[in-house]
């Protein structure tokens, strides 16, 4: 599965709302899986859309196709954009192209050492995984790989409190195990308030 991942600094957020609703024609295109987004949760104009796709073939033929229609709606909303592609290595709980909007969505963006990739991804199914997936209020979660170094996890939440109290109760011990300094050059971190009205789902239309 391709996970595509839009990150927009908004200028008019209104507008951008109107248009990113009209992606609802995206149910029932070939290889079409899902789409949900939000507002990042610190209260700034950015927006993140994650949309869903079987595979590279299936999203190539869409962006060859109905992608530019349906962008064109959208166009003075946002003054910068920036799109990631990933590979789906791993679901963990209910898989993310299929659940609902409501809620809010974590994301840690991570670029990993080079000698660490390995071990980073071992310990993402052995430490983070199952832990988080335990976690009361964790809904979903994804783990995807961009190019060698790059990747992606993304936990849904039933709400921001109760990501919170993962954060407080649970975290800091999978971090213990995890080591995390270890594996990473970096990593970015954003809490998105999910938008249910910009959910689209495979068979919607």
């Amino acid at each position: 599965m391709l996970v595509k991942w839009i990150r927009c600094d908004v200028a008019d957020s209104a507008g951008f709302d109107r248009g990113q609703q009209e992606w609802a024609d995206l149910a029932g295109l070939p290889g079409f899986l899902g789409q949900l987004g939000g507002w990042s949760h610190d209260g700034s104009q950015v927006a993140h859309i994650f949309s869903f796709w079987v595979d590279q073939d299936a999203y190539e033929h869409f962006m060859s196709g109905a992608h530019d229609a349906l962008a064109q709606r959208q166009v003075g909303t946002w003054s910068k954009i920036d799109v990631r592609l990933f590979e789906r290595r791993a679901d963990f709980g209910q898989s993310l192209a299929g659940t609902s909007g409501s809620g809010v969505l974590r994301l840690a963006h991570c670029v990993v050492k080079p000698d660490r990739v390995d071990h980073f991804a071992q310990v993402q199914k052995t430490v983070w995984n199952p832990g988080m997936s335990a976690a009361p209020g964790c809904l979903a979660g994804l783990f995807g790989q961009r190019g060698c170094q790059e990747f992606l996890v993304l936990t849904k939440w039933v709400s921001a409190a109760e990501h919170a109290r993962y954060q407080a109760e649970l975290f800091p011990s999978l971090r213990d195990r995890a080591v995390p300094s270890a594996d990473l050059e970096s990593i970015t971190g954003h809490l998105v308030d999910l938008e249910p009205h910009w959910t689209v789902t495979a068979g919607d239309s």
